[in-house]
């Protein structure tokens, strides 16, 4: 199986999809540790996988998804963004929407305790 058809197929059978730098209880970068960190923070249900143990997932991803950096997340198939979006994302309250109009459950407490610690 290619790296491009293994890709697609986690995102298809996966929810909520984080392409990162290590796993999502051991990060390898800031970026990937800041966007799994909200994740598991605000209690999402979501697959990792670690770019850094396959070369070819490593840069498939990036041409799959035709952006040159990770992390990547992924909601029901589609492309979200990276770190500074997801970021972004979490304190507007898009990404709760985001999250309410797929059908993914979050802890919505802790959202909002995000966005508290951060205003």
């Amino acid at each position: 199986m290619s790296a491009q058809d293994q890709i697609r197929e986690t995102i298809q059978k996966n929810d909520v999809v984080l392409f990162m730098k290590g796993t999502k209880m051991m990060p390898q970068c800031g970026f990937s540790s800041r966007v799994a960190g909200v994740l598991n923070y605000m209690g999402v249900d979501f697959a990792d996988v670690n770019v850094l143990a396959d070369a070819e997932i490593r840069q498939g991803i990036k041409d799959f998804s035709d952006w040159p950096t990770i992390p990547q997340l992924y909601v029901k198939g589609e492309f979200v963004g990276g770190c500074d979006i997801v970021t972004e994302m979490t304190l507007s309250g898009e990404l709760d929407a985001l999250f309410e109009t797929n059908g993914i459950a979050y802890d919505k407490d802790a959202a909002e305790k995000i966005r508290a610690a951060n205003a």
